[in-house]
């Protein structure tokens, strides 16, 4: 059997279904030629750079398994999937502590001003006075999203001596914070932390009347998806003063170089690097590894 790697996994993954007996094929092969080559594999592995649309599907004449090495599945057509027949795999658990640690990172650099000092100082100035920051000792963190990243997120938080309250449409009791209704957990944050996929139930989630209802002054961290915070409502809300600053790792469009956002000091800005750990990646690759070979070999 033939198995296409067509985004860069760890390699130990690779290795793990070499040692299967499978022919593994490592390429990045644009929309057009993967959907001319798909038809020639019994399995596909991706993370979220290829788009597995329902043309390339519909091409996959041999396609057994999707794997896709990370959380999110927003990449992959799943309807289009099951009407083939196709099993769709993910690795939900494998870059949570990654995720997790880069939120709680950009927490600490919106708070003390770290990204803003750096290029102040390169840029030869001494801004001391100018960056008076906050703790987060003793501050209130609210999560949106208590699944796996949300919870590893509360547990460092906690150790930190913050207070955590989340709220989740599915979880309702978490030991690693207290669940409140929406509007409570906007209400009392002095940090917000999203955790949630993008769908159509969460598109814009936080806009305009979610930062209504935000302290003044709170700081915002998106490490979900783009699509769930509203762009424009949260510029207007950085350059009014309602919040203190934001973090944000995702964007509607990605990739992305320009962007209005990118003109503000109070922003703290990564390109989507949420899951980019060494540690994540290599649980990631030989997680979804595992996965396909077990749908390969019937089990």
């Amino acid at each position: 059997m033939k198995v296409l790697v067509n985004d860069a996994i760890a390699p130990q993954g690779v290795q793990k279904l070499k040692d299967a007996g499978f022919e593994v094929v490592v390429d990045h092969l644009e929309p057009e030629d993967l959907k001319a080559q798909i038809k020639d594999y019994d399995a596909l592995i991706v993370r979220s750079a290829t788009k597995v649309r329902r043309e390339i599907i519909e091409a996959a004449d041999n396609l057994k398994v999707i794997g896709r090495a990370g959380v999110g599945l927003d990449n992959v057509d799943r309807e289009a999937a099951k009407e083939r027949g196709i099993a769709v795999y993910n690795t939900p658990a494998a870059t949570s502590i990654s995720v997790a640690e880069l939120a709680l990172g950009m927490m600490l650099s919106a708070a003390r001003h770290i990204a803003q000092g750096t290029v102040s100082l390169k840029q030869g100035r001494w801004d001391k006075k100018k960056f008076k920051g906050i703790e987060l000792y003793g501050k209130t963190l609210g999560i949106i999203g208590m699944g796996r990243i949300g919870s590893e997120l509360a547990k460092r938080a906690q150790a930190m001596g913050m207070s955590v309250f989340f709220f989740d449409a599915v979880v309702s009791e978490s030991e690693f914070g207290t669940y409140k209704e929406m509007d409570e957990v906007l209400a009392e944050a002095d940090f917000l932390s999203l955790h949630l996929p993008h769908n159509d139930s969460t598109h814009y989630l936080i806009s305009t009347d979610a930062f209504a209802k935000m302290k003044d002054g709170a700081i915002l961290v998106n490490a979900a998806r783009g699509g769930v915070v509203d762009e424009e409502a949260l510029y207007e809300a950085l350059t009014s003063g309602k919040l203190r600053a934001a973090a944000v790792d995702v964007y509607e469009s990605e990739p992305v170089t320009e962007h209005k956002l990118f003109s503000l000091d109070n922003v703290v800005l990564t390109p989507h690097v949420g899951a980019q750990a060494a540690e994540g990646q290599q649980r990631a690759g030989v997680q979804v590894a595992e996965k396909v070979i077990e749908a390969l070999k019937g089990s």
